[in-house]
Formats: structure tokens, sequence, C-alpha cells
């Protein structure tokens, strides 16, 4: 492997935000050699544009297929590196934040680093998850209780180091031989829990995921734009991750709750909710990137 660490970026309508991502990365790099790969998933904005400007980064230009298609097309274009800094359009790393998590991804067993990240207005982002099981899929987070919250909020759990079932997946850093194993992101979720579905599986095989406080970065969040279909993808997936992890009965039961919670949320006026209900009783209203795949049940 070579000693660049590569980082790699997908865009998709990203314009807004790309260039200070790209413009805080010397900074968090210092003296740790880098090259940047971003594949645009076919923006209709002005990012390319914005991007070929731009003298340092190798740009590939893409369908979109995909979140994590992406990703695995931008490590394929980037030279051999032993480390991989995955990151979305939407965040502006610290410096020096680079060597910090190098200095944690280095240890013998850790496969992926995950820095303390804020939100926009300087507030906590509340990054760290449990692994998803059927207690979890009730939405109830805000409890705190770790048998029903898959998000941790609790402010304790963002002050030191220690390892993590997962962490969203916008700022990371990968070890290449962990990445290479996983054969990459699992491009079949296309969008949402691709990150999860990776640092499960990496578990599985021994490598763990490690929170790092003292490296950090923003994320803005929503960065290449929301919408009825990704909150509806985000659902169908984590009930496809539950059945290929837990089996079929395990994922009628996720999804018999998520109908629940959908409704629930729809009831309380979260409008996203109700294209998603609609999505998860009818499979012909599903989000034709989901195609024909195991995303829930029924069919």
């Amino acid at each position: 492997m070579g000693a660049e660490v590569a980082a790699v970026v997908v865009t998709y309508n990203s314009a807004q935000h790309v260039d200070a991502l790209l413009d805080s990365l010397p900074a968090a790099f210092g003296d740790v050699p880098y090259t940047t790969v971003v594949v645009d998933n076919g923006s209709t904005d002005d990012t390319l544009a914005l991007l070929r400007r731009r003298g340092d980064c190798t740009v590939v230009e893409s369908v979109n297929d995909g979140y994590g298609a992406g990703m695995n097309r931008a490590v394929r274009h980037s030279p051999e590196a032993a480390e991989i800094l995955v990151l979305n359009p939407d965040v502006e790393l610290d410096a020096e934040s680079v060597p910090r998590m190098l200095s944690v991804l280095r240890r013998p067993g850790v496969g992926i680093v995950a820095p303390r990240t804020r939100e926009a207005d300087g507030s906590l982002s509340p990054t760290l998850r449990r692994e998803p099981t059927l207690a979890r899929a009730g939405g109830l987070s805000f409890t705190g209780l770790p048998l029903l919250a898959e998000r941790i909020e609790d402010p304790r759990a963002y002050v030191t180091e220690h390892p993590v079932d997962w962490a969203v997946g916008a700022i990371w850093l990968v070890d290449r031989e962990c990445f290479d194993a996983l054969g990459g992101f699992d491009e079949t979720y296309f969008l949402y829990s691709e990150e999860t579905d990776f640092a499960l599986r990496a578990r599985d095989r021994g490598w763990l995921s490690v929170y790092a406080p003292d490296a950090g970065g923003m994320h803005v969040g929503g960065g290449s734009g929301t919408s009825h279909a990704t909150h509806t993808m985000q659902m169908l997936n984590r009930v496809r991750l539950i059945r290929r992890r837990r089996g079929t009965p395990a994922a009628w039961t996720y999804y018999g709750v998520t109908l629940l919670v959908e409704l629930r949320r729809a009831l309380l006026g979260h409008r996203a909710s109700w294209p998603t209900l609609r999505a998860l009783v009818r499979p012909s209203l599903r989000p034709a990137a989901l195609g024909a795949s195991d995303a829930v049940l029924p069919r």
C-alpha cells in the first residue's frame, strides 16, 4: 500500500457545500500526504463545474447508482493507500483531525474511526449508535434507555474514546484491509443503512469501530437534499438490514413495528410518514432505486 491516505467523496447536487469541505482538507491532514477523489452521482446543479475548476481533486462522473456504489467507485479510482477517509460533501474537518484519527486507526484490531461531530450551530451532533434490534425499532431514542434507543443521546458518551457498534458515516477513517475484506459498501442499499451494514459486518470479522473525540468536524446534514423518497428508503432499508442479519421472522416483526411507528408519526404531523406508510404496504410505490430487492416484507 502507498503512504498516502485516500480521501473519497460522493456528491449529488452538492455545490452549496463541497467547496468548504475541500478547502478544509489541507489543515485537516496537516503533514499527512493524501489524494482526493470525488465521484459525482449525476448532479444537475453546479457541482461538476465547481469541481472542474479546482485542481486539488480527481473528479469521476457517474450515474446515480447509490451512495455505497459511488464510494466504492471512488476507492477504485484512488491510488493504493493503507487508509481511506470517507467523507460526505456537507462536512468540514477540523485542523489536524486526520493525524488524530490515524493514531487510533493504526492500533491492532481497529477498522473504523469516527470523530466527534458538531452541527452547523456548533452543538454536539449525536452520531453514535447501538446495533439495530427489534426493541429499538420504535423510535424511542429519547428515552435514553440502551434497550430501546439506537441513537446515543447522552453527552457523557461523547467525552472519551471508546468502541461503538457503529457511528454515522459522514466522517469515517477506514483501514483499507478492513474495506477490502468486506468488499466495500453493500451497493444494494442505495442510500441509508450502508454504513450500519458495513460497521456491523466489520465487527463480525473482528474489526472495531472506535469513537475518537480528539478529532473533530462539522456536518451540515441533508447536504444533498432530503425528500419523502429518502425517508422511505431509510425505513425500508432498516427492515432489509434486520432481515439479512436476523432472518425473516425478525424482519416481519420489525416491519410491523415500523408500520406502527410511521402511522404514529403521520398522525403527529410528520408529512414524510404518509408516503412511507403507503410504500410499506404497497410495493409498487417503493422508490425505484430499491428495485426488486429484498428491501421489505411483504413483497
